[in-house]
């Protein structure tokens, strides 16, 4: 083990035994080296003859770079080409993490640590993943889920998942978590929470949220480590009165001596930015300071150098220019009410014809986010309905965890009806070639 992660290990061990338990292997091995081509650059920064950086600069030491993107970059090229360094821009973590705090009122008195730029969320998995799973480990997970958290997560790290029923008397399944944590061997558990969900689009309800809050102290309680890995992809986008607001981090960051909740979140959705491919990784635990906080950003930047080195430096720019922008909110208002009135016409289409639709598939309950899934009847094969709804209707579904998802985030309104006649007759045509045969 290289000396550098075995003082951080040990620091961990005095400050935060909790914190050293529950780290892999892989984790315990991460260090951001503080010798070497990275912190020699640091020190000689500002120097009149620098020949430290890995980039070319011009006589005037301006960025090296093709002068034809000058017109379509209207940056300061130092915003752009240059690296923008392995935990991101510190202006921009910072601009995070007010905002981070402003979403989540409940976070106001509690200590969480700088969010560290990833390239994207499913990048901030692949880390967190790193630190905190060994080949054998097992994840608890509702069986709607990411179909990504497949390769991330069981097959890149040879992980297991525990999987219960999202659903269950078409409300959500807080007892099927329950169940998982409470009546299984005391130890060290891995969870993993997206709201909204993809691909239910389902995020709690208010009381939803405090049963799942009460549970993970329950079982913390008991004895139990907790990791709990925060989705929050679509976070924000909460179309009912009902529904919770907050992040489940927002609750869970200093819920409990033995919770670590991580946060993984990003402009992706946010910001309808996904080719930017800027997340945030943001680490929260009951009594963990400052000094603790600075070692997991530590580790969690040595699986960034040691992976993709850094994030782009032009999102990053471009993000902060956007946040600074009095227009910002407004705009992110706008977008808003556009998806909410798609999700209101789904539900007004669904309101008229339910019955009618109910002979072929069923809505799942949704709430929030880009999608929703109707549920097939028995004696529908949903992927056989995919092809014809490509092939006969010129219409593209998903079909996955055997419900059909609908991204109503990617319809204008006005065909939003005939994505569900499309559907409906699909279905019908199926059955009739089946019973054909």
């Amino acid at each position: 083990m290289n000396p550098l992660a075995a003082e951080l290990n040990e620091r961990l061990r005095e400050k935060a035994p909790f914190i050293h338990r529950i780290l892999s292997q892989k984790g315990k091995e991460s260090y951001f080296p503080k010798s070497g081509i990275l912190s020699q650059s640091m020190q000689a920064k500002g120097t009149g003859i620098n020949a430290t950086i890995g980039i070319a600069v011009e006589d005037d030491l301006s960025p090296v770079h093709f002068r034809s993107l000058d017109r379509h970059i209207r940056l300061d090229p130092k915003q752009v080409y240059p690296y923008a360094g392995c935990s991101g821009l510190p202006e921009l973590r910072e601009t995070w993490k007010h905002m981070q705090r402003k979403k989540n009122p409940d976070l106001k008195h509690k200590a969480t640590s700088l969010p560290v730029v990833t390239c994207a969320l499913s990048h901030g998995l692949s880390i967190v993943s790193m630190l905190f799973l060994d080949p054998g480990d097992t994840v608890i997970i509702p069986d709607l889920y990411w179909g990504n958290y497949n390769m991330l997560i069981r097959e890149r790290l040879d992980a297991n998942f525990d999987i219960y029923p999202f659903y269950r008397n078409g409300a959500m399944n807080t007892s099927g978590l329950r169940d998982r944590l409470m009546n299984t061997e005391t130890g060290k558990k891995v969870i993993v929470m997206n709201f909204p969900n993809n691909p239910a689009g389902y995020t709690p309800t208010k009381k939803e949220m405090r049963e799942l809050v009460h549970i993970l102290k329950e079982a913390a309680e008991k004895g139990n480590d907790l990791i709990v890995f925060i989705d929050d992809a679509y976070f924000g986008l909460v179309y009912e009165a009902d529904v919770d607001i907050q992040s489940p981090f927002a609750y869970i960051a200093g819920l409990h001596e033995n919770i670590l909740a991580v946060k993984i979140d990003g402009a992706t959705k946010e910001d309808y930015v996904w080719g930017f491919r800027t997340g945030f990784l943001t680490y929260g635990g009951k009594g963990l300071d400052a000094e603790v906080y600075d070692i997991l950003e530590k580790k969690t930047a040595g699986g960034i150098r040691s992976s993709i080195s850094s994030s782009p430096h032009l999102s990053q720019s471009l993000l902060l220019e956007v946040y600074r922008d009095p227009d910002y909110a407004a705009e992110k208002t706008q977008k808003y009410e556009l998806l909410k009135s798609r999700y209101e016409k789904v539900k007004s289409v669904l309101a008229a014809n339910g019955e009618r639709y109910r002979e072929y598939f069923t809505p799942l309950p949704f709430n929030s986010g880009y999608f929703m899934c109707v549920a097939l009847s028995p004696d529908v094969d949903g992927e056989a309905v995919r092809r014809i709804l490509i092939e006969k209707y010129s219409t593209g579904v998903i079909f996955i965890h055997g419900v059909i998802r609908l991204a109503y985030s990617a319809i204008a309104k006005e065909k939003i009806e005939a994505l569900f006649e499309n559907l409906y007759r699909a279905c019908g045509e199926q059955r009739r070639e089946k019973r054909e045969k």
